[in-house]
């Protein structure tokens, strides 16, 4: 179901089922050459994980395989990037011990599932993320592990523990199903380290955390909680917790207002949504902000309304993205300090221990900058980390850079200032290039778009 040419409604949830495709024709491991290692190659604390060996781990070697899952790509990229190929190696797919069923991939019905993927050509690096949204763990394959891959990097993704619009059922207390995002990112890291260190004889020289959106999230709490499992992160447009606000549930009750009619343009603009975005609002309307809010009100605040969404957030599309009309009239601040607490549980704080680099579009319709990068930086300012960040204005960015191919001329992709972020953060860490200040990178009247873009300030088209 589309709303604009090439968009799918469904986005925001993309619902996938177990995985059938036929796999390519096995690679043979040759001592000291392609998929070298790879019978030692075990995962710590995995309850199940299998190994293949893969002529290529790129998407456009993977199409059409178990090894990847297009489906739950949808969206997040325009359809006109580029991407590398050829890149050899194995590829480890397993889940960790959980008792939960949301993610259906492979037909395994087992959560906290992941993705390992080795290059037979390594940097010695190690690169690792989480789902963004509410999608599993194949869903950067394009954006990110591609590229990373080409570059030497091994990688490593998770399903986040839960998945699905029903992901706030996960747990036995309010905040339990995020806060396990942030324990299976961990998890995941520390197997990773020891998986690449089987496979190569050594462990990653360097460890980078990134992620989109709720994986933005993830590497900003990462850095601060463990920052010595990493040497840096990029967080493209991170999810912002604080236990009193701005969140996802002191922005979003407004747009629900406005989409049922309840709220004007005013409304909208005093919590942070940006004035020239309103050609998105109407596709924001119909497939993010009634399921976001509903959701994750779920999962903090399930007394306010328990009737909707209930046990589940709906069973067909229609129901699925459908706001709740009660959430019209949410307001976080008067909510009791039990569902603050919870959010407390997964709140970030700005005490990064690591160098980040964060990138927003000024055309977020989903977590407008104004009440969250902006917001974000001012916490690692205030918290006397501001040298350990680097903060990036995407003008014409939003929130999915799918949106691009229906609005050429008034979007630019995130996706080319992502690349050039992290091969900034790679200097800077690696190198001590410290990265230009923070500033607006602009909208480039003309020129390739879709694949390049500049960080340093006064780049054409600024």
């Amino acid at each position: 179901m589309r709303l604009f040419r090439g968009v799918p409604l469904v986005t925001a949830v993309l619902l996938t089922g177990a995985v059938a495709w036929p796999a390519p024709a096995a690679a043979t491991a040759r001592a000291g050459g392609h998929c070298a290692h790879q019978e030692r190659v075990r995962v710590p604390g995995a309850a199940f994980e299998q190994t293949a060996c893969l002529p290529d781990l790129t998407t456009t070697g993977l199409a059409g395989t178990p090894y990847t899952d297009p489906a739950d790509q949808a969206g997040l990229t325009a359809r006109a990037t580029r991407t590398p190929s050829g890149v050899p190696g194995i590829q480890i797919d397993g889940y960790f011990p959980d008792s939960s069923h949301f993610n259906t991939t492979h037909g395994w019905q087992h959560d906290a599932q992941f993705v390992i993927r080795l290059p037979d050509h390594w940097n010695g690096g190690l690169v690792v993320t989480g789902a963004p949204g509410t999608r599993k763990q194949y869903s950067t394959d394009k954006a990110v592990s591609d590229q990373v891959l080409a570059r030497g990097y091994a990688y490593a993704a998770t399903d986040k523990g839960n998945s699905s619009a029903d992901f706030y059922r996960d747990g036995a207390r309010p905040g339990d199903a995020v806060a396990e995002w942030n324990a299976r990112t961990t998890q995941l890291t520390r197997a990773a380290k020891r998986a690449v260190a089987q496979r190569y004889g050594r462990a990653p020289r360097r460890t980078y955390m990134t992620g989109v959106s709720n994986g933005g999230y993830l590497t900003r709490w990462q850095l601060e909680h463990h920052p010595e499992l990493y040497d840096g992160g990029v967080d493209w447009e991170g999810t912002l917790w604080t236990a009193d606000g701005p969140n996802l549930l002191t922005s979003l009750p407004a747009a629900v207002a406005r989409s049922l009619g309840s709220a004007d343009d005013a409304d909208l603009y005093a919590v942070g949504f940006a004035r020239g975005s309103e050609f998105l609002w109407p596709y924001h309307a119909q497939a993010y902000w009634g399921v976001t809010q509903k959701t994750y009100r779920a999962e903090f605040d399930p007394d306010y309304d328990p009737a909707c969404p209930g046990t589940s957030a709906g069973s067909t599309v229609q129901q699925i993205l459908a706001p709740c009309a009660s959430d019209a009239a949410y307001d976080y601040a008067s909510r009791p300090g039990s569902v603050h607490r919870a959010v407390g549980r997964v709140a970030l704080t700005g005490r990064i221990g690591r160098p980040l680099i964060t990138l927003h579009g000024d055309l977020d319709t989903l977590l407008p900058e104004a009440a969250d990068s902006d917001v974000y930086a001012r916490m690692i300012d205030a918290s006397g980390r501001g040298g350990l960040h680097r903060y990036y204005t995407i003008q014409g960015g939003t929130h999915v850079d799918g949106l691009y191919d229906t609005f050429p001329d008034r979007l630019r992709p995130i996706l080319p200032c992502y690349r050039a972020a992290f091969d900034a953060l790679v200097a800077w860490v690696e190198d001590g290039v410290r990265p230009p200040a923070d500033h607006t990178v602009g909208r480039p009247a003309s020129g390739d778009v879709v694949d390049s873009c500049s960080l340093a300030p006064g780049a054409p088209g600024r």
